[in-house]
C-alpha cells in the first residue's frame, strides 16, 4: 500500500511538471496571441508607396535614397494595393535580363512596375498578403511564415491605407523591448536556455554557399535557384569570410554597377558602401536566449553557425526563430497549406 502510494505521489508529480513545462513552452505563442498588429508599428516610421506606372529604375534608386528595402504598389487603376516592390524584383530583373557587362539591360530602363509584373506574374502567382491593425501578432507570425514572405502590409479596413510593413524583426524586437522594460514581471520560458544544438533550431543540411572567386552573377543564380534571402562567401578552406544578402545586392542600383555582374564577389563586398549587414557568427553551444540578443542588438536578419575553425555549419534565420519559439508550441508548422 505504502508503495502504490508513493507511485501515485511520483505520477501526480510528473503530471505537474509536464504541465509547467507546457505552459513554460507556451509563453511567446500566448504573448503574441495578446497582443495586436497595431502595438507592434513604431512611433515614427518611413513609408514609402510607389504607383505600378513608375519605372523601375526609378522605384529602386528610390529604395536606396530612402534606405528602404520593399515599397507597396498602388495601382491607380483599380484603386487598390496589388503588391510589393522588393529586392526579390531587383533580383529577378538582372538574373533575367544579364547577358555580359557590354550588353545593356535595356528591360531595367523602360521597364515600368506594371510591366515587369506583367512579365513576373505570368511564371509565379504572387497576391499581396496583408493583415489588419487590430489582427494578433500570431496571426502576423502566422503569415509571414506560411506564405514564405519577409514583409506584411498593416492595412487600415477603414480608410485602406497602408500603416506600417510589419516584418520579423520588427515582432522580435517588440516582443524583446517588451521582455526587456518587464524583466521582473515576466519571467523567462526555460527553454530560452538551452543551447543551439539542443534545440536544433536552423538550417545545418544543404546550405547555400557561394566562393569568394564566384561572379555576383553565380551569387543571384543561387539566389533565383534557392530561394534562400542570403549566402555565407566562403574561401578556398570552406570558412566564412563574409555574408551577402538580398539586400546587398542594392548596391549594385546604388553604385549603379548592375550592368557589370561578372566581378567577383571579392570584388563586390569590396565596393560595398551602404546598408551592409555584415556577418554575424554563433556557435553550437550557445543558448537560445544569447543568439536572440545578439541578432536584435545586431539588428541583423540570420546568424551563420560556424565551428571553432570558422567553417560555415548552418544558418538560424528569424524566420527559424519565430517557428520555433511561437508557432511550434502550438503545433503548428509553417509548411501548413
Amino acid at each position: 500500500m505504502e508503495k502504490i502510494l508513493i507511485r501515485q505521489i511520483m505520477f501526480q508529480e510528473m503530471r505537474e511538471e509536464l504541465k509547467n513545462s507546457e505552459a513554460d513552452a507556451e509563453m511567446y505563442m500566448k504573448f503574441m496571441k495578446s497582443h495586436c498588429c497595431y502595438e507592434a508599428i513604431p512611433t515614427s516610421c518611413k513609408l514609402v508607396i510607389f504607383d505600378t506606372t513608375l519605372q523601375v529604375k526609378k522605384a529602386f534608386f528610390a529604395l536606396v535614397a530612402n534606405g528602404l528595402r520593399a515599397a507597396p504598389l498602388w495601382d491607380s487603376k483599380t484603386q487598390r494595393f496589388v503588391g510589393m516592390l522588393t529586392i526579390t524584383d531587383f533580383i529577378n530583373i538582372l538574373h533575367r535580363y544579364y547577358r555580359s557587362p557590354l550588353v545593356q539591360m535595356n528591360e531595367l530602363e523602360r521597364h515600368q512596375i506594371g510591366t515587369w509584373r506583367d512579365v513576373y506574374l505570368q511564371y509565379s502567382n504572387h497576391c499581396l498578403h496583408s493583415i489588419t491593425p487590430d489582427a494578433s501578432l500570431f496571426d502576423a507570425i502566422y503569415s509571414l511564415l506560411r506564405y514564405k514572405i519577409h514583409r506584411l502590409p498593416v492595412i487600415d479596413p477603414v480608410s485602406g491605407n497602408v500603416l506600417h510593413i510589419l516584418t520579423h524583426k520588427r515582432i522580435l524586437k517588440f516582443l524583446h523591448i517588451f521582455y526587456s522594460t518587464q524583466k521582473k514581471t515576466v519571467p523567462k520560458p526555460c527553454f530560452m536556455q538551452k543551447t543551439i544544438q539542443d534545440v536544433g533550431i536552423g538550417t545545418f543540411r544543404n546550405i547555400a554557399t557561394v566562393h569568394q572567386t564566384a561572379s555576383v552573377y553565380d551569387a543571384l543564380s543561387v539566389f533565383v535557384e534557392r530561394r534562400v534571402s542570403a549566402l555565407p562567401v566562403v574561401n578556398e578552406q570552406g570558412k566564412v569570410v563574409a555574408l551577402y544578402s538580398r539586400f546587398d545586392v542594392i548596391n549594385l542600383a546604388a553604385q549603379k554597377t548592375y550592368n557589370n555582374l561578372n566581378m567577383s564577389m571579392q570584388e563586390a563586398i569590396r565596393r560595398r558602401c551602404c546598408f551592409i549587414e555584415g556577418v554575424i557568427k554563433c556557435l553550437p553551444d550557445e543558448t537560445l536566449e544569447t543568439i536572440i540578443d545578439r541578432i536584435i542588438k545586431a539588428e541583423v536578419h540570420r546568424l551563420v553557425l560556424v565551428d571553432k575553425e570558422d567553417v560555415c555549419r548552418g544558418i538560424i534565420s528569424l524566420s527559424d526563430l519565430l517557428q520555433a519559439m511561437v508557432l511550434s508550441p502550438a503545433e503548428i508548422s509553417s509548411k501548413s497549406n
